[in-house]
This record gives structure tokens, sequence and C-alpha cells, in this order.
């Protein structure tokens, strides 16, 4: 179940949120700049992360103080330093989680059932899976064939 959206207030706020980089927890931030400072905003969780690896790597504070103050775990520090080390400040940009598409439904076995459907319209899903695991000898998900289907219908180059 995804997590309710925030309700904001204020346009920065907003802004962050529709972006995917609204820190979900910025009164966890002890950091006295955070605080002080109206340049540095405990809800932009880009800013958040480049400040913390930069408040160890310029200022020389130990990464467990940094961490604290920041309000995260060591690890989470270890993964945001080495991702900008890797990617710079995009790195620190939030990604989607998981996989993005179905992974053994490759367009090879979606044009398949697409065939077997354009020979045989009255055959069913269970049919179709079948079909897939005598052919290609993987098994897969009712549900997930569904949706492959589903996205194959919706794209233009399909018609």
């Amino acid at each position: 179940m995804a997590k309710p959206k925030p309700v904001l207030d204020d346009p920065k706020g907003e802004a962050l949120a529709r972006d995917g980089t609204l820190n979900p927890h910025p009164e966890a931030i002890s950091d006295t700049l955070f605080i002080s400072n109206p340049f540095f905003d405990a809800k932009d969780l880009v800013q958040v992360r480049y400040e913390m690896v930069r408040r160890h790597q310029a200022d020389g504070v130990p990464i467990s103080n940094v961490a604290r103050v920041f309000g995260v775990s060591r690890p989470t520090f270890y993964k945001a330093q080495s991702t900008l080390a890797d990617h710079g400040l995009a790195g620190l940009i939030p990604q989607q989680r998981g996989p993005k598409d179905g992974h053994k439904l490759s367009a090879e076995i979606v044009g398949f059932v697409d065939e077997l459907k354009a020979a045989r319209p009255d055959l069913t899903l269970p049919q179709c899976i079948a079909e897939i695991t005598a052919r290609f000898g993987i098994t897969v998900h009712r549900r997930s064939l569904e949706r492959a289907m589903a996205r194959q219908k919706k794209r233009p180059d399909s018609l």
C-alpha cells in the first residue's frame, strides 16, 4: 500500500513532493545550520544528503556524529556518500525502488502471446501460460501476464 501524500501549505514543499525529493522526516534533523540558517531547508532531501556528506568530507565531522544530527543511520550516510561520489548531485535524487517491468516477460514472450491470441482468440490466460512454459521453459504468474498484455495494448506502436 502506498504511503499517503502529505498535505503541504507552501509552494516549495509541494514542488519537492511532486519531484519526489521531499524529506519524509525533516523534524529528525538537529544540525545547527538547518535550524538557524533559512538557506538550509530540512524538507529538501537532496540538500540534506549533500550537506550531510559535505559536513563529513570538508569539515571532518565523524560519520557517527553526522548521521546522528542529520537523523539517519550510518548505512544511509555511506549510501549517500557512495552515490554522490559515483553519480554526482543528481544521484542523490531518490529513484523508484524495485523492478520497473516484468523481468520474465520479454518482448519476445509478449509477441508470442499476441500471435497465439491472434491465431486462437478463445485462448484463456492459463492456456497461454501453459504455452509459454512449453515454449520458453519459464513459469509466469497470471497477473504478470495480464499486466504485460495491458501495457502492450497501451503502446501506440502496437496498433
